[in-house]
């Protein structure tokens, strides 16, 4: 058998496993929304945590991470493996709490459902959910450039970069499709456990080829390209960037719509707290490794084309062609667990939304049934328009990934101020989360609109001017007669 039939064998045969698992988990779910998107409001610790934790096991984290630490440094270990992952722990008790104390009592799926409910507004739902397709589109191309990248370079071009992503994309609509989010739970719960200990074996032997971690680290420390790795800061790591970047990240994940939803399904409040206490060591376990090995892999001279992804080529420099393809089949997993709760909470956004409420306001009732079909045509039609635009690699995976974080960061501070501010309102947000989307945006296509200030990103200053333009905006307006009947967040202080 050829190295690259090995290697293929090996990848689909572990995403064939995925779909079988989410087969017996479509046998198993109701024909309802609620059980489609949210599992029935039942998972336990171990499920909820290891589905939140797999489904943000992306490109991101696989391959622009390690590729991150292999051209500037080891200090990424700060702000993803340790930083994110307290803010998000943090986050997940604030914000996700209270959420879902809301969604036990009132039934939500969605959290444009919630702030719809919050001021009795058709726009406000709308434009939290517009916003958060908007950010989701890129995040889940993201991927599908990262499954194409991470084959070409395993296969030394043997699989070209279009069939690598059309392959994750085939997967991944097939399983959202047929699994929904109790399938997906299941699957994230065994990806993420394989992720863990796979990246630990990769680490240990790649360490053991080169002579253990000593040799790996005087290789980096010997090398004048890769001296000062060992030193914290530098031109890229300054201060302004590091707590830039984890801030944005921190609070855009907490905004991401597969993740943001996972605070309603939980089964009990003792789930929920468990679980975000857990957090931050699991980021710590699967972060310092991975990036470590991105980071020796410049002083070991592993040899990285402009545009390419030094995992994969790590591996198949020290490791056997059959482990550095399961590592690969592993991280490809890792994004389809990514992409397909990316996919099925767009599809709830889109359906509960825009499609229901215009619906009902033309008077057109949607039944359970044909929301779940709805949803489901979504996800095909999402997937496929994500995949062609993939195909167009319009920029590196850290720098797709970076503007969907920042972009979804726009919407935490309104959000938290709806959760526990009872002065804001509808007008107030609905001027903070325009404001800082058309400013953040601006930086991105705008050579007139800078990208960072004093070293501080577009992203950050973004998040504080929507702070400012919700709060002055809402002591400048009153609430509604609509927003008044809807007030009634102050009776979730307690369960």
């Amino acid at each position: 058998m050829s190295a690259v039939t090995l290697q293929l064998s090996i990848i689909v045969g572990y995403l064939l496993l995925a779909l079988a698992v989410g087969l017996i988990a479509y046998r198993l779910t109701d024909r309802t929304a609620e059980d489609f998107y949210l599992a029935g409001r039942t998972l336990g610790t171990v499920v909820l945590l290891f589905t939140t934790f797999a489904t943000l096991l992306s490109a991101f984290t696989f391959f622009a991470g390690p590729t991150i630490a292999y051209a500037q440094g080891p200090e990424w270990i700060l702000v993803m493996g340790l930083m994110d992952g307290i803010i998000f722990a943090v986050l997940w008790y604030v914000i996700g709490y209270k959420q879902w104390l809301l969604g036990r009592q009132y039934g939500y799926v969605t959290l444009g459902e919630m702030l719809g409910d919050r001021f009795g507004s058709r726009w406000v739902r709308g434009l939290v959910a517009g916003v958060s397709l908007l950010w989701l589109f890129p995040y889940v191309m993201l991927q599908q450039v990262g499954a194409g990248t991470a084959l070409e370079a395993l296969t030394e071009g043997a699989v070209p970069y279009a069939a690598g992503a059309g392959l994750i994309t085939a997967f991944m609509i097939l399983y959202v499709v047929i699994a929904g989010m109790r399938g997906i739970a299941w699957t994230d719960t065994l990806q993420g456990a394989f992720m863990l200990v796979t990246t630990w074996v990769a680490v240990l032997w790649v360490l053991a080829a080169v002579g253990g971690p000593g040799a790996a680290t005087d290789a980096l420390a010997s090398n004048p390209d890769t001296g000062g790795f060992l030193s914290l800061g530098g031109d890229y790591y300054t201060v302004q960037w590091m707590l830039s970047t984890a801030i944005t990240i921190g609070f855009g994940v907490a905004m991401f719509p597969q993740v943001n939803q996972r605070f309603f399904a939980a089964g009990s409040k003792t789930v929920l707290k468990r679980s975000f206490a857990l957090w931050p060591i699991l980021c710590v376990l699967l972060f310092v490794p991975s990036f470590m090995l991105g980071a020796w892999a410049a002083g070991l001279e592993v040899a990285v084309p402009e545009g390419a992804n030094v995992l994969p080529l790590v591996l198949a420099e020290y490791t056997p062609t059959w482990f550095a393809a399961l590592v690969i089949a592993g991280a490809m997993a890792a994004m389809m667990s990514s992409s397909d709760s990316m996919l099925l909470s767009g599809s709830s956004y889109f359906t509960r939304d825009v499609f229901r409420p215009i619906l009902g306001f033309l008077g057109v009732a949607v039944s359970d049934r044909l929301e779940d079909l709805i949803a489901r045509v979504g996800v095909v039609l999402f997937a496929t328009v994500a995949f062609v635009v993939s195909l167009f690699q319009p920029a590196t995976l850290f720098e797709i990934g970076n503007a969907a974080f920042s972009g979804f960061a726009q919407l935490a501070l309104p959000v938290l101020l709806a959760l526990y501010w009872r002065r804001i309102t509808r007008a107030g947000i609905t001027a903070g989360v325009v404001v800082s989307q058309c400013f953040y945006i601006s930086s991105l296509f705008l050579a007139v609109v800078p990208t960072s200030y004093a070293g501080w990103s577009a992203g950050l200053v973004g998040m504080g001017l929507g702070l400012v333009v919700t709060v002055a905006v809402s002591l400048a307006t009153s609430p509604a007669a609509a927003e008044r009947r809807a007030i009634y967040f102050d009776r979730f202080g307690a369960d």
